[in-house]
């Protein structure tokens, strides 16, 4: 479970780093109207914000690792909201709005993939922290 619990927050630091990034490497711009102003800076906030989210809230999961595993009630709550959080990127992804295929299918396949192994890899450590705030009262 250790294991785990660091691989999953790794990615999810990655992830959230990652993001910073997306807008620029994938040309968002390109396909937006420049006289939008207020959509561009609407979807920047909004990527800038889940970027600073993913990352921060990775970091101090990282961070209170011991807390998390020795059974620190704070720290177990904490990942088991970043876990909510995959868990509805998966969902987002599998049965609300997937990712179009085009123009390039094997990025849409691989996120989708990505997405729901995080999740469900996530969903077992947070189900033992589940079991062991419950065994502790």
């Amino acid at each position: 479970m250790k294991a785990l619990y660091y691989i999953t927050l790794a990615v999810s630091a990655l992830v959230g780093l990652w993001h910073f990034f997306v807008p620029t490497m994938f040309q968002w711009y390109d396909y937006l109207p420049m006289q939008y102003e207020n959509l561009i800076v609407g979807i920047d906030w909004t990527n800038y914000c889940f970027s600073a989210f993913l990352l921060g809230t990775s970091c101090m999961c990282l961070f209170w690792g011991r807390r998390a595993l020795a059974g620190n009630r704070e720290a177990m709550q904490l990942y088991v909201l970043l876990t909510a959080v995959w868990v509805f990127r998966a969902c987002l992804a599998l049965f609300i709005e997937p990712w179009p295929l085009e123009p390039i299918p094997a990025a849409a396949v691989g996120q989708l993939v990505a997405s729901v192994a995080e999740a469900a890899l996530m969903v077992c450590v947070s189900a033992r922290f589940a079991a062991m705030l419950r065994d502790a009262g």
